[in-house]
């Protein structure tokens, strides 16, 4: 089976997610690194303004996805 564009993400991912938790063991440093990486993808996505409403439609449905996860403890 080979690997996939996602895969690679995927792993890419975890391995900062693991390098960012050991630099930084208090979970409270984490909301800057999340809003650097929000602010990065939103500058991508304003590049092409067919993607504007898909990010602020991202956003509200993350949004929910956090407060889920507040709610009932689980993604």
């Amino acid at each position: 089976m080979s690997k996939t564009n996602e895969d690679d993400l995927r792993e890419i991912l975890n391995n900062t997610a693991l390098e960012i938790a050991q630099m930084y063991p208090n979970p409270r440093t984490w909301q800057s690194w999340m809003i650097y990486l929000m602010e990065r993808l939103e500058s991508k996505a304003i590049e092409n303004p067919a993607y504007n409403e898909s990010f602020k439609e991202m956003i509200i449905s993350l949004q929910d996805e956090l407060r889920n996860r507040l709610k009932t403890g689980g993604w």
